[in-house]
C-alpha cells in the first residue's frame, strides 16, 4: 500500500490558569483557534468552551502528535490573548480523549452547547466526568476547583 490512511480524532480540553474567567470574547478565540488548526493542517470540526476553558474536537494528520498539537494551540492562542489585553495564561497540562468517528457528531454537539451545559455543572466536575468516562486514572485532589 503506497498511501497512509489515519483517523485520529481527539476531544481536547484545557483551562485558563487557576480557571480565571479571562476569555472575554470567546467567539473570537474560537475563530483564532480554527485558524491555528488550518495553518497546522488539522481539521477542527468543533471548538468551543466558556470564559475559563476550551474544548477542541480535532482530527490530527499522521505526522502530528497530540502533545505537539495542543502545545501549538496553547502557545499561539496565549500569545494572541496577551496581545488582546490582560492575560495570565493557560493552566499547565490538558486532557485529550480519543473519539470514535461514530460518535464525533455527539462530541461536536457537546462542544457547541458548552454555555448551556455549564449552567448545570462547573468545569472541575465536567473534567472529572470526562476522565472517568475515558478510563483515565487520576488523583481527585489534583482535579479540583
Amino acid at each position: 500500500m503506497g498511501h497512509t490512511y489515519t483517523s485520529a480524532l481527539f476531544h481536547c480540553v484545557f483551562s485558563t490558569k487557576e480557571r480565571s474567567p479571562e476569555i472575554h470574547e470567546p467567539s473570537e478565540l474560537w475563530a483564532y483557534l480554527h485558524g491555528i488548526a488550518r495553518n497546522l493542517g488539522i481539521r477542527s470540526p468543533a471548538i468551543g468552551g466558556t470564559k475559563d476553558h476550551v474544548h477542541l474536537l480535532v482530527e490530527l494528520p499522521s505526522n502530528v502528535s497530540i502533545a505537539e498539537a495542543v502545545g501549538k494551540f496553547k502557545a499561539n492562542s496565549s500569545r494572541w490573548l496577551g496581545q488582546q489585553g490582560a492575560w495570565s495564561g493557560w493552566q499547565q497540562g490538558y486532557g485529550a480523549f480519543s473519539v470514535s468517528a461514530s460518535v464525533a457528531k455527539d462530541v461536536k454537539r457537546y462542544i457547541d452547547e458548552q454555555e448551556r451545559h455549564h449552567a448545570r455543572r462547573n468545569f472541575s466536575d465536567e473534567f472529572r466526568i470526562l476522565l472517568e468516562k475515558s478510563g483515565v486514572k487520576f488523583d481527585p485532589a489534583v482535579v479540583q476547583d
